[in-house]
């Protein structure tokens, strides 16, 4: 992902995009950890039911990206959803909808962070995950540091290779169905009851949603990306095809992972997918899944970064966050942003460090709770600014509804409200900074001429 670090001739430089090209960085952006080891814990919360789950999630992201991608046609804004918001209903919500992205991308640069520990401790089990962090975290900062040159040239090769892991995991299962390396067709458990299918009743479905929404993080992206296409008019063609790519890649890998093996064995520790094939003989696949893993997930959480100081130096040139996070210095990132990063990242591994048992859960659920704000956000501006057909009201309508319901579950689930409450708690932050900021303005505007 791009970071709006540079000046001019940086700008200049960014080559224009053809529709596949973004559909491919689309790819690379949204699949990370999120989808390789938190869809496991959605699996273990509802069984085969996951698969419900995320095909709920993709035709929500469906929705929000075309409607995203019709206000980008009329309107090509590089803020994206951030500048839709803000003409829709004023600058308190372009301040909002940024902060809450913001918040949102930092929440998962933290979640991959852990996740990548979780993930090197198949190799290193007796080393501490805050150890494993730290040293993810400075690897990121470094990544940052260096500029994003380098980093975009990768971006589609990282993307590709997430996709191989994928495929390969596709391939081996079906091979085992055909009695390859120790496997039968028998191993294939097709749920026939509706207790097979829902493992913990409708409840359990209910909060495994925000699992299914969070493997679709990252289609706001595209929005910020959009501005770079040769032809602005395909960008709903562009990110159509890439969530059909990715609709269709999770859910047959999916639906193989969870009736290879019983719904309990799942958990936030290990892939599901690594989990799946553990007991065949298929000794290399744990450590090159793992390894694939690992170098997609550092990518992702590197974009992140990316985007989270690009997106702090943006806001604060705009006058949404304080000028000094836009000052520049001897390095490619001005300083100040840089160490806004660096401190949340620390945060992150001191959470880790305090409570190791939960905290990829945690910072999962609100991760993804924060991101679908935004797509809700971007739902409520579309008829602001678009004149909307009936059929364009029903998809926004049923969409909102679909996110409620994504929400909603999760204060069904313990380890989920914990995530809840996080999320809500900076919303609320966020909207406490908006009444202050509103109040300093009317008082500045009281005050006698001359003062």
């Amino acid at each position: 992902m791009p970071a709006r670090v540079g000046g001019k001739n940086e700008k200049n430089s960014e080559r224009k995009l053809k529709w596949w090209q973004l559909s491919l960085i689309g790819v690379g952006c949204t699949i990370g950890t999120g989808y390789f080891l938190g869809s496991g814990i959605g699996i273990s919360k509802t069984g085969p039911s996951i698969v419900i789950s995320f095909i709920l999630a993709g035709l929500t992201a469906m929705i929000v990206s075309e409607l995203l991608g019709k206000m980008f046609v009329q309107d090509p804004q590089k803020g994206s959803f951030r500048s839709y918001a803000k003409k829709a209903f004023g600058r308190w919500a372009g301040f909002s909808s940024g902060w809450v992205y913001w918040f949102s991308e930092m929440l998962i640069s933290g979640s991959q962070l852990t996740a990548l520990s979780i993930l090197t401790r198949f190799w290193f089990p007796n080393v501490p995950l805050w150890i494993l962090a730290s040293i993810y975290a400075a690897l990121g900062i470094i990544v940052v540091l260096i500029g994003t040159k380098g980093f975009e040239r990768t971006e589609n090769l990282f993307a590709v290779m997430k996709v191989a892991a994928i495929f390969m995991f596709i391939i081996l299962a079906i091979l085992l169905l055909f009695g390859f390396f120790g496997g039968s067709i028998r191993d294939f458990n097709v749920p026939n009851t509706p207790d097979e299918l829902f493992a913990n009743g409708l409840t359990g479905l209910w909060s495994s949603l925000i699992f299914g929404f969070y493997a679709f993080g990252g289609i706001e992206i595209m929005g910020i990306l959009s501005v770079r296409l040769e032809q602005k008019k395909e960008v709903i063609k562009s990110t159509t095809v890439m969530l059909i790519m990715l609709l269709s890649i999770y859910i047959i890998s999916i639906i193989l992972a969870s009736t290879l093996v019983a719904f309990d064995q799942f958990n936030a520790e290990e892939s599901p997918f690594v989990i799946a094939l553990a007991d065949y003989n298929l000794n290399f696949f744990p450590h090159v899944f793992n390894a694939g893993i690992i170098i997609a997930g550092f990518s992702t959480m590197a974009a992140s970064l990316f985007a989270v100081t690009s997106m702090l130096v943006t806001m604060a040139e705009e006058g949404d966050a304080p000028k000094l996070f836009s000052k520049k210095g001897k390095l490619k990132v001005p300083p100040f942003a840089l160490a806004l990063t660096i401190s949340i990242l620390v945060i992150s591994i001191v959470i880790s460090r305090l409570v190791p048992d939960k905290v990829y859960e945690y910072i999962t659920t609100a991760a993804g709770l924060m991101l679908i704000y935004n797509w809700f956000f971007i739902l409520v501006s579309f008829p602001k600014l678009i004149k909307a057909t009936t059929f364009d009201h029903i998809k926004r309508i049923s969409a909102m509804l679909l996110i409620l319901l994504a929400v909603s579950g999760t204060i069904f689930d313990k380890t989920n409200r914990m995530g809840f409450f996080v999320s809500i708690l900076f919303v609320a932050l966020v909207l406490i900074v908006i009444l202050f900021m509103r109040k300093g303005k009317k008082k500045k505007n009281e005050l006698p001429r001359g003062v």
